[in-house]
């Protein structure tokens, strides 16, 4: 596949928190009891697109509690 001496370029990986840096939105789909998050449903650079995937993870996830949020901030809640 490579030919003479070329050597496949290694191209290294950002780390995850800059990666959270650069998308500030996250939608959280919480544990029933409301405690905590369970997961993460997704992240996003934008407000538009942060607030689409908060409506499709609301009618996926009828009656549960799903946060959109910008750090600590709450910017939208439902359930």
């Amino acid at each position: 596949m490579f030919k003479g001496g070329d050597k496949p370029k290694v191209v290294p990986m950002t780390p995850a928190v800059a990666a959270a840096a650069r998308l500030p939105y996250t939608v959280e789909l919480w544990d029933l009891p409301r405690f905590a998050p369970e997961r993460v449903i997704g992240r996003a650079a934008s407000i538009g697109l942060a607030r689409a995937i908060f409506a499709a993870a609301r009618s996926e996830h009828l009656g549960r509690r799903i946060l959109l949020r910008r750090g600590r901030r709450i910017l939208a809640e439902s359930g």
